[in-house]
């Protein structure tokens, strides 16, 4: 009975020393049978690595993950299929300018990058995250598609995309500290940081191939694949926030900005010759939103508004309908709180001016008046005096009757389509004014008759 505990007790040692060894050569290219406890492969021990090989090329990406977790004897076999040129040429599809897959109608190649960063995800569990990451580049290296000018057609390629979904797979329930480290290994791969720097840092529109690359890369890998606002807003505050507040900005306008339908550049004066749709503004506010409703740290209230107003002057001065419109389209909150911002501040006149747009936006649009009057009464109770208020509500009449007059003369001094547009305008303004006018009177009666 002793000896068979002693016995027992040798064998301890050689089980650890098994175990470390297998650890450290997890991701070697040939697997070493000599140094692996056969026994956890199961069925499969009897069979030989090429044969276990072949079986794997009969199973779906979904299928191979699922194998993955069955030991880590299995798992380091896939590693060492994924590895080899055949498994990487079935695994790598590389078909990013024809997305449906010729052998599956029913799945899509942005659906089998998912599938494979699960299985990248759960083959490279037991590594650190600095190792990982080395690792799926050095397996990515080749798909030159998934690189910062990896492709020559990038505007019909879907290379980021999948590179984008694969990640999203990959982190998904990573904590922030190692996804700091995925984009910093990002930055570092490819060079992110200083290209952003001679992009924000040149005249607008001077780098254009630039600012689309970056856009591409940083929505299509980054930013759009994210279910949770909170994953969204992580990744675009590691965008922004290493910069200062008038950098943030241009590189908001060049990730977020209206872009030309033929060749997707940014359009840098869109903001400044005419007033400008909802679809032009969508992007810029749903950014803004994003960063201001989900409660991120890195961003205050104030933070986002000084986004906000460094915003409408890139690359110069917005026409006040365009702003107006974004703060419309960034909600109630944002819109009151840039606004009072300006009240706190003695920028009456702005302020005026800005009431007036939202009235003329409102009736463009056919929004609800009495919400540009509810939102000048907010207005109202920030000033701390009677005095203020009525010079205010006095600054908003003049302001009305400016508006009116600039649009006036613009009407009377051009010919042909500017001279409608212009007149168009006018007539809404005069609209507007009537409306809000309207609005105010029915607040006034109400409040009478109360």
């Amino acid at each position: 009975m002793a000896s068979r505990v002693n016995t027992s007790f040798t064998l301890i040692p050689n089980q650890k020393y098994r175990r470390s060894n297998r650890r450290s050569s997890y991701f070697s290219n040939t697997f070493d049978s000599d140094s692996q406890p056969l026994s956890t492969l199961g069925n499969f021990k009897a069979l030989p690595v090429e044969i276990f090989q072949i079986i794997l090329k009969y199973l779906s990406v979904k299928d191979i993950s699922m194998l993955s977790m069955v030991s880590k004897t299995v798992s380091q076999h896939i590693i060492n299929y994924i590895s080899t040129s055949s498994g990487s040429k079935r695994l790598l599809l590389q078909d990013f300018h024809d997305p449906e897959l010729p052998d599956r109608e029913d799945i899509t190649i942005l659906d089998h990058y998912k599938s494979l960063g699960l299985l990248f995800k759960r083959c490279t569990l037991l590594l650190p995250t600095k190792d990982r990451l080395k690792y799926i580049h050095k397996i990515l290296a080749d798909v030159s598609c998934f690189k910062f000018n990896g492709c020559a057609s990038p505007l019909q390629c879907v290379g980021l995309l999948c590179y984008g979904i694969f990640l999203q797979t990959l982190t998904a329930g990573w904590d922030e500290l190692e996804c700091h480290r995925v984009y910093n290994f990002l930055c570092e791969l490819t060079n992110l940081s200083r290209k952003m720097q001679t992009a924000v840092c040149s005249k607008p529109g001077s780098a254009r191939k630039l600012e689309l690359r970056i856009r591409l890369f940083c929505r299509n890998v980054l930013l759009d694949h994210w279910i949770h606002r909170s994953d969204s807003a992580f990744w675009l505050t590691c965008i922004l926030k290493p910069w200062p507040m008038v950098n943030q900005a241009r590189l908001l306008y060049i990730l977020f900005g209206p872009i030309s339908p033929q060749d997707g550049q940014v359009i840098w004066q869109k903001m400044i010759e005419e007033p400008t749709d909802e679809s032009c503004l969508k992007g810029l506010a749903d950014a803004i939103k994003l960063l201001y409703d989900t409660g991120t740290k890195e961003w205050t209230a104030d933070d986002v508004i000084s986004l906000v107003d460094e915003l409408s002057v890139v690359p110069r001065e917005w026409l006040l309908e365009n702003n107006a419109r974004l703060l419309i389209l960034s909600g109630n909150n944002i819109c009151f709180t840039f606004m009072a911002s300006k009240a706190v501040n003695g920028r009456t006149i702005e302020l005026a001016r800005l009431i007036v747009f939202l009235a003329l936006v409102c009736e463009k649009e056919l929004y609800c008046m009495d919400w540009a009057v509810k939102m000048m009464q907010r207005v109202c109770k920030v000033f701390s005096t009677p005095v203020e208020r009525n010079n205010f509500l006095q600054s908003v009449a003049n302001a009305f009757a400016c508006a009116i007059m600039e649009m006036l003369q613009s009407v009377m001094s051009e010919d042909g389509d500017d001279d409608d547009r212009s007149f168009m305008n006018l007539f809404h303004l005069v609209q507007a004014q009537a409306s809000f006018h309207k609005e105010v009177l029915y607040l006034t009666m109400n409040v009478l008759s109360s």
